[in-house]
């Protein structure tokens, strides 16, 4: 971002320590919103992947063998990828958060952060984040 884009009081908010717990409070709103859509995922298309592949999971308790598991999944193409789409979401939302707990928080996104609690302050409580920011 340019610095023509900063609000001009940028570097003195990033002193405060109410505008630093507002940010790590959107911080822990967004782990929690992502946390929120790969559950999400996984109670409907997930389910229903599952639901779909109950024919493959007879056969597999059978046969255990990877043909039969390749065969159960191109044969049932939707619900593979579904079962794909949750479980990469799930594991993105995994690698995200691990990084950000065992490194911390990139400078790009706590930047991106702190400008997003700039526009929600500005906006002032007819922001729908207001609320959860500012509490």
């Amino acid at each position: 971002m340019n610095q023509s884009d900063q609000p001009a009081n940028f570097e003195y908010s990033e002193l405060d320590p109410s505008f630093q717990a507002a940010v790590e409070r959107l911080h822990k709103l967004t782990v929690w919103a992502r946390w929120l859509v790969a559950g999400g995922l996984w109670v409907t298309i997930g389910l229903l992947s599952l639901w779909d592949l109950r024919s493959t999971f007879t056969l597999l308790r059978q046969y255990f063998t990877w043909a039969a598991l390749r065969h159960g999944l191109a044969y049932h193409f939707l619900a593979a990828i579904g079962l794909g789409l949750c479980i990469g979401v799930t594991v993105a939302t995994l690698v995200w958060q691990s990084r950000n707990i065992l490194f911390g928080l990139p400078l790009p996104e706590r930047n991106q952060l702190a400008q997003q609690v700039l526009k929600v302050h500005q906006q002032g409580k007819s922001h729908p984040l207001w609320r959860w920011i500012y509490p």
